[in-house]
């Protein structure tokens, strides 16, 4: 079975000031062609449909083009779609019974009784897709009234073990929108949201039997723990810190049971680049190349010297720049002159040197998970 595994399209974002419409809709557009060259079995579309909880009406229409133009593939390809954290589940669930009839299954909301289940057929017998939208415990706890959830890892498993999954003969996909840790630091972008304190981290032990993880929230493309738990990261770069990744569409192919998933990258040519560049201002405005002048770009100044006017000149060369930096001697020494006073303390770093100041002794470790429990609670009814 091969399904297409993309996430985190953000439609309606914006990068500092710039409309991203046009390269979203560019970009979205590759992925119709892919799926009408390739056909795959499956679209499988792993949350953060829009950027914002209320998109704007420019967002919406341009994901309803892209649905549309997956729906006109004949034969039809089914397309199967979980909320995001910046995703309204009410909103994005709008009209889920009748998109059903074609085939598109959307999931909103963690459901009542059970995740809702799509099961599709090759020649090696069924695959059942469990769709998993982006939970925080807070969402969950009135399903588990005995037993509520405490943290992310719990309200997960929980939702899990509630699903009759048949793990020894059956191909299972779990479709999840949420931050996996494994063993190893997972790599992470200045576009991406997270709680203070990693509070929303699950431990990708409790999705170990599945096939495949099909996992959207991480910009960046890389694996969970596990060759088959993979984040197939953004298809546009949405932050500076991106302009040196690759984006691409990932292509997952399911042999027969107990064979490893094979994952396929697939070119993606933006229609604007992000890019960065470093010199003096003269050799910054030295033959830039097309791509360049054209790009997001962020510009790093060296130039010891005062400078005149450097945006406006740079301005007259590239067209969408994000930032200029200076970065020399003068500001280096500034830096690093500031560098200890420019600390910034979590809310729980601030409790604990103020509970430290009072009773004369640091929290205890049930103290500390207390704490954070009631700090995520807080941000929740922030929200």
């Amino acid at each position: 079975m091969k399904f297409f595994h993309l996430s985190d399209l953000h439609i309606g974002k914006q990068l500092h000031h710039y409309n991203l419409r046009e390269d979203q809709a560019h970009i979205l557009g590759q992925v119709i062609c892919y799926a009408k060259d390739i056909h795959p079995d499956a679209v499988v579309i792993a949350g953060d449909i829009y950027d914002k909880t209320v998109p704007s009406a420019e967002a919406v229409t341009l994901w309803d083009e892209f649905l549309t133009g997956l729906s006109r593939i004949r034969p039809r390809i089914p397309v199967l779609i979980i909320s995001g954290n910046h995703d309204s589940a009410e909103r994005l669930q709008y009209a889920a019974s009748l998109l059903k009839d074609q085939e598109i299954y959307l999931a909103g909301e963690a459901g009542e009784d059970q995740m809702q289940k799509v099961t599709l057929e090759d020649a090696y017998g069924e695959v059942d897709f469990y769709l998993l939208p982006f939970v925080k415990p807070s969402y969950v706890r009135h399903l588990f009234p005995e037993d509520p959830p405490g943290n992310y890892t719990e309200a997960v498993e929980k939702l899990i073990s509630r699903e009759s999954i048949d793990f020894i003969n059956k191909r299972n996909v779990l479709v999840s929108h949420q931050f996996y840790r494994g063993s190893k630091e997972p790599v992470t972008c200045d576009s991406e949201i997270f709680s203070i304190g990693g509070l929303d981290q699950v431990d990708v032990s409790v999705v170990r039997g599945f096939d495949y993880g099909a996992f959207g929230h991480l910009h960046s493309a890389q694996k969970a723990g596990a060759e088959a738990y993979r984040y197939c990261g953004t298809l546009l770069k949405y932050s500076v810190s991106e302009a040196e990744q690759e984006k691409a569409l990932h292509l997952v192919t399911l042999g027969e049971k107990g064979t490893s998933p094979q994952v396929e990258r697939l070119k993606l040519t933006p229609l604007r680049d992000v890019c960065r560049k470093s010199g003096s201002l003269s050799e910054v405005l030295q033959n830039p190349s097309q791509r360049e002048r054209e790009a997001y770009i962020s510009i790093t100044l060296t130039d010891e010297e005062e400078l005149y006017k450097p945006k406006e000149q740079l301005q007259q060369v590239y067209r969408r720049i994000l930032e200029v930096r200076i970065e020399n001697s003068r500001t280096k020494r500034k830096l690093d002159g500031l560098e200890e006073e420019l600390i910034i303390q979590s809310p729980q770093e601030v409790f604990g040197d103020f509970y430290r100041e009072m009773q004369g002794k640091d929290l205890t470790e049930e103290e500390q998970k207390i704490m954070d429990e009631i700090f995520e609670q807080a941000k929740e009814e922030d929200q």
